[in-house]
């Protein structure tokens, strides 16, 4: 029988509005104007007006902040993590400029074809990848080595990978800096940006339907927020109460285009609370603030099995890749600016936690082990040939690659004296002999 019309003027109707209201009682009352609060579906409104108003700003989402300029701790926070901790993500930092500076280099060289540097966004690589889970599943973009490394990530596994090496898991077909790691839950890197947005919110739907207390975690620029992957991605999230972690590091380039001419609303943030999505925003160069942040995220997302979306504010000092020169878009006073100790993310832990003398002593072993580990990929022999380019394609290969296998092997014949194939790890199909080498 249906409610009386006392009940229903002092209380609101479903979610769904009037339909819900039919499909759950039936329509065999007609519903008066002052039995309904707010009859429409998808709104948060509860009120009426009588007059246009447009909205169009509001106050802004605050940002969080733990540790100051000077590397001291805002007063009532404490560290979130053991002091041993805290010294083990500065040294992941640390080796990772190192890393950076000395592959940028390779490049240079022409030892290696591209790599991107993660320059000014350490700390928010760093401090959000120790508040995971080694079980929660990671969709990097391509800026996120700081993430990979705290989870186990060595360097011969960057050397590997950049330099097409045989210990590269993605047997050389990808491009330097596209990692990946089946045993580290790290899903493999892509070009393309944003397309592992939708992948991330489809692996924490299913950690929800199996109960299973994981995350799946997705990194992007503020950039690839741009791309049409990422409104459906974040809405399917939110409507499917998918366990995913959306990390947004607005480092305030998308290549080139500066945030202002991206946007003109309130960052990224205020996209997943449009959404319905629990959002927070957090100067991403506090390695403290950005560990709390993603940690509480990590709970919020488990315990209410629900998206939450994370902006961490810092800046990309580097250029974008190899293939760019930010001085044509930007004053190099700005980046120099953002390296100021207090400002970076690796100078104000390091007031924080450690002395100079310690620092310069740790960056010099991090900078012999990284040359040594180069000079000892370049007598590793790059993957085979034919596992590189025709295997793990299809599970059974088909005619046409049979047929390109058949056309290279040829090539390689006629043109023996032009290939140097003493470099590749030779493979039974291959019918060269691996010390090969051009003739002179």
């Amino acid at each position: 029988m249906l409610q009386s019309s006392r009940f229903l003027c002092s209380h609101s109707l479903p979610p769904g509005g009037v339909t819900a209201w039919v499909r759950r009682f039936g329509s065999r009352r007609k519903l008066t104007a002052e039995e309904i609060e707010m009859p429409f579906a998808g709104v948060l409104a509860k009120q009426y007006v009588h007059r246009p108003e447009f909205k169009k700003t509001y106050e802004g989402i605050p940002i969080l902040r733990q540790l100051e300029y000077d590397g001291t701790l805002v007063d009532g926070i404490e560290l979130p993590f053991p002091l041993e901790e805290g010294v083990a993500m500065y040294q992941t930092m640390l080796k990772l400029t190192v890393y950076d500076q000395i592959m940028y280099d390779i490049q240079r060289q022409g030892r290696i074809s591209f790599y991107m540097t993660n320059s000014g966004e350490e700390a928010a690589q760093v401090g959000s990848s120790a508040a995971l889970d080694l079980g929660d599943v990671i969709f990097p973009q391509y800026r996120e080595l700081g993430v990979l490394m705290w989870r186990g990530f060595t360097l011969q596994d960057i050397v590997d990978q950049c330099f097409s090496l045989k210990g590269d898991p993605g047997k050389g077909r990808q491009m330097p800096v596209h990692y990946t790691s089946k045993k580290l839950n790290i899903q493999t890197i892509s070009s393309p940006l944003a397309t592992q947005i939708p992948h991330a919110t489809g692996c924490g739907y299913a950690f929800r339907m199996r109960r299973q207390k994981n995350c799946a975690v997705t990194y992007f620029g503020e950039g690839a927020a741009s791309e049409g992957d990422f409104i459906p991605a974040i809405n399917f999230a939110a409507t499917l109460k998918s366990q995913t972690l959306f990390i947004c590091r607005n480092n305030g380039f998308a290549i080139s285009t500066p945030v202002s001419e991206q946007y003109i609303g309130d960052g990224i943030a205020v996209r997943g609370i449009a959404y319905g999505i629990n959002t927070i925003r957090v100067d991403g160069n506090d390695i403290v603030a950005s560990y709390n942040a993603t940690k509480e995220a990590r709970r919020l997302c488990l315990e209410e099995e629900a998206p939450c979306v994370v902006e961490l504010m810092t800046y990309r000092v580097g250029h974008h890749s190899t293939s760019d020169d930010a001085s044509r878009y930007r004053q190099d006073e700005e980046a120099k600016a953002w390296q100021e100790e207090g400002m970076s993310g690796v100078g104000r832990f390091k007031r924080f936690l450690i002395n100079q003398e310690q620092d310069m002593k740790l960056a010099q072993e991090t900078k012999k082990q990284a040359i040594q580990a180069i000079r000892e990929g370049d007598k590793e022999k790059y993957c085979p040939i034919d596992e590189g380019l025709f295997e793990d394609v299809y599970d059974t290969p088909d005619w046409r690659l049979r047929e390109q296998q058949a056309h290279l092997h040829k090539h390689l014949e006629t043109h023996a004296d032009k290939y140097d194939m003493s470099r590749y790890e030779p493979s039974a199909a291959f019918p060269f002999p691996a010390d090969s080498k051009p003739k002179k």
